[in-house]
């Protein structure tokens, strides 16, 4: 934190708020993915399982391919079941799936942000400055750190010593919020405090009275670079 913000009150153990992206703040519709599985003859999630498998999934979130070369490999691990048409169908429509933002848990974090410093954590691709601008999010964050920009993935602990230098804050001064317990697990393993989001109620609780902090000292806005 800057040297002229306040001490942190006493028994909040955090200075600054490191937050996950996906299935935090932005979920997916997968009903008409869904749909198409069982018109398919495939089980719901097939093609989700084929999709986020690490050697599919993984180069795309560090930036070495684009979403349509996902797409692709997506198509190619489905074609034995389904044909190559339908292979194609399925995971560029996982690719579109719908998306919206959880208007709860952006509320809560843009009042935090009103404390303390904010940084959206994310395995993300190339595209999320655009996906956030889609969501009207662009401004949520002080920063982001995106495994497309760093070239490195949650749970990798690089990523959580980037994200603690964004926010200008020591790794053991940080909340850490995610969905993935391993994820939560490798930034406690660095002193961070560590949230496992299931509900918007898990995010309230662990901010607690938000309403009793003092507000961040003018022009501490934008303490680090957004994301490079």
């Amino acid at each position: 934190m800057p040297a002229s913000a306040p001490a942190a009150p006493v028994g909040r153990a955090f200075d600054a708020v490191l937050c996950d992206l996906d299935n935090v703040v932005r979920f997916y519709d997968t009903a008409p993915l869904a749909a198409l599985e069982r018109a398919a003859g495939l089980p719901e999630g097939a093609t989700t399982e084929v999709a986020y498998a690490p050697e599919v999934d993984l180069p795309l979130l560090l930036g070495r391919i684009t979403p349509a070369a996902w797409v692709d490999a997506i198509a190619a691990g489905l074609t034995d079941r389904v044909g190559a048409d339908r292979a194609r169908e399925l995971g560029q429509a996982l690719a579109d799936a719908p998306v919206r933002a959880d208007e709860e848990v952006v509320a809560l974090l843009r009042r935090a942000r009103t404390h303390v410093p904010l940084v959206l954590v994310t395995n993300a691709t190339l595209q999320l400055e655009d996906d956030l601008a889609l969501l009207g999010l662009t401004d949520l964050a002080d920063a982001v750190v995106s495994s497309a920009v760093e070239q490195v993935a949650k749970p990798d602990p690089a990523v959580y010593r980037i994200a603690a230098e964004r926010a200008g804050v020591p790794a053991a001064r940080c909340l850490f919020v995610d969905d993935r317990q391993e994820n939560v697990d490798a930034a406690a393993a660095l002193g961070m405090t560590g949230v496992l989001y299931r509900e918007p109620a898990d995010l309230r609780a662990a901010l607690g009275s938000c309403a009793e902090w003092a507000p961040r000292p003018a022009g501490s806005g934008d303490p680090v670079n957004r994301e490079r």
